[in-house]
């Protein structure tokens, strides 16, 4: 492998990191700092919207809406999961009951945060995503049947699509239940997409496009729910503390052993880069500049702009780790964000 694939990997590796950590670093922010009813419907509606923005166009593009429903759907999160970089596990049993597990580690609970997320926050994601695949596809049949969660000491998310023989009612189309156990997984039966052959690079850079949606859908979702002085409070601080936690991982990642601006820029917009963005490093005596043009992370979001103070205090926390005698200023102009790095003054 060449050494600008290498750079690309340790990229979308370190972005998708980061991301990973804010998306569970908000969700924790809102059940401390409000109430676990708040990131109740935060969970619930951050995986709605990502549900009516993405399931059918990805039904589709995994070749998956020809399939019976139960055993598309499970499908679906098999797939689209694991090329997210989630460990997952398919079990059909028939064409109206299918299974998908999620086994720990989870991908959205890293690490020790699993200890803090209630059940009902856990729940909403099924209620927000899962629940909701019958409705979509004009299918009132069709409904998910959770077997066990993470957070409850289980062995795993786990449950299956099943299509019943009478339409169901809104509270139905999730049930939860504690007296079935998942069909052991075999690799060797599961299906594959071409993406098992796929070189590493594109591989993490999907992964990369994964955690990347999560922040996507996750901005607005806190806007609608909460209004802009409390969304922007709440997604700054989740930020600045993934920052200042996550720095040194990201460093380590990009080969980061210096501490002057300038090694600091470079950072900056290597992970700008891995997301796509169009960016520009220049140093200016003891100074640093980054320039980048549009935001392509939050195209075609409404009112995205409205959270760009909460999502920059990301570079902010890094920053005050990589050398807290350095601040770190922007300016936006037009389609033109510019980052300043240099000395306290």
């Amino acid at each position: 492998m060449s050494g600008g694939s290498d750079d690309a990997l340790a990229g979308y590796k370190a972005v998708s990191r980061l991301y990973n950590g804010l998306m569970t670093g908000v969700v924790l922010t809102l059940i401390t700092r409000k109430s676990p009813d708040d990131a109740r419907r935060f969970v619930f509606g951050h995986f709605r919207r990502q549900h009516l923005e993405k399931f059918l166009s990805g039904l589709k593009k995994l070749g998956l809406d020809r399939l019976p429903h139960a055993v598309a759907c499970a499908q679906y999160h098999y797939f689209s999961n694991a090329l997210g970089g989630v460990k997952t596990e398919y079990m059909p049993e028939s064409d109206r009951k299918a299974w998908v597990r999620y086994p720990p580690p989870r991908w959205i609970w890293q690490g020790t945060a699993i200890c803090a997320v209630p059940r009902v926050v856990n729940e909403a994601m099924l209620h927000g995503w899962h629940g909701h695949n019958g409705v979509t596809l004009g299918n009132p049949r069709l409904g998910f049947v959770c077997t066990g969660q993470t957070v409850e000491g289980d062995p795993g998310l786990e449950g299956y699509y099943f299509e019943y023989d009478r339409e169901l009612a809104p509270d139905e189309r999730v049930r939860f239940v504690h007296n079935e156990r998942a069909p052991r997984f075999d690799p060797s039966r599961a299906p594959r997409l071409d993406s098992a052959e796929w070189p590493a690079e594109r591989l993490m850079k999907v992964e990369r496009s994964y955690a990347m949606e999560y922040v996507r859908s996750m901005l607005p979702t806190m806007l609608e729910l909460f209004g802009t002085a409390d969304a922007k409070a709440l997604v700054g601080r989740a930020a600045r503390l993934i920052g200042l936690q996550f720095y040194d991982d990201v460093a380590a990642l990009l080969s980061v052993s210096a501490s002057d601006a300038l090694s600091f820029a470079h950072l900056m917009a290597r992970l700008a880069a891995a997301q796509g963005e169009a960016v520009d490093v220049r140093q200016d005596g003891s100074a640093a500049i980054v320039t980048q043009t549009g935001w392509r992370l939050m195209y075609g979001i409404t009112q995205a702009d409205v959270m760009f103070p909460a999502w920059n205090a990301l570079w902010e926390g890094g920053l005050a780790v990589h050398n807290r005698d350095l601040a770190l200023s922007v300016e936006r102009r037009d389609d033109v964000i510019r980052w300043r790095i240099a000395p306290h003054t």
